[in-house]
């Protein structure tokens, strides 16, 4: 498995990663934006398709990941619980199993499921309020 943090943004996820990657250095390994969405996502406003859905900038041997939050997913993000942990785990059966134990008594926002980019994801807050992603690739490439 492999630990990540993950930070959610309102509106400004794009300015605040092109600030950690002067801080840290590399390039982004994934930058998309909701435009980029599959066909079958909500409607989003005009205003909003621009914010950042997904990007990850590999640091050393971890990667930060962030994504801006939309109006059909939620609610803007509240500082100080702007962020998740993500855990890339190596099987399916891995990713139930952590999930199942994190979710219980706290609350399961998306039960895992095969995700258009190729993972198996879902998503939890633990009976503590911290936030997990969970996931494990489903295709290589």
């Amino acid at each position: 498995m492999n630990l990540n943090a993950y930070l959610h943004f309102n509106d400004n996820c794009r300015e605040a990663f092109e600030f950690y990657r002067s801080v840290f250095g590399g390039e982004f390994a994934i930058i998309t934006t909701f435009a980029d969405g599959p066909a079958d996502m909500p409607p989003l406003p005009e205003n909003e398709k621009d914010r950042i859905m997904h990007v990850s900038l590999p640091i050393g041997s971890a990667t930060l990941m962030g994504s801006d939050t939309c109006t059909p997913f939620g609610p803007p993000p509240v500082a100080g619980n702007n962020f998740s942990i993500s855990i890339s785990a190596d099987t399916r059966e891995e990713t139930d199993r952590a999930f199942a134990l994190l979710a219980e008594g706290g609350n399961v926002a998306m039960p895992p499921q095969d995700m258009f980019w190729g993972a198996y994801f879902g998503m939890c807050t633990d009976k503590f309020g911290v936030n997990w992603m969970l996931s494990c690739e489903t295709h290589v490439g």
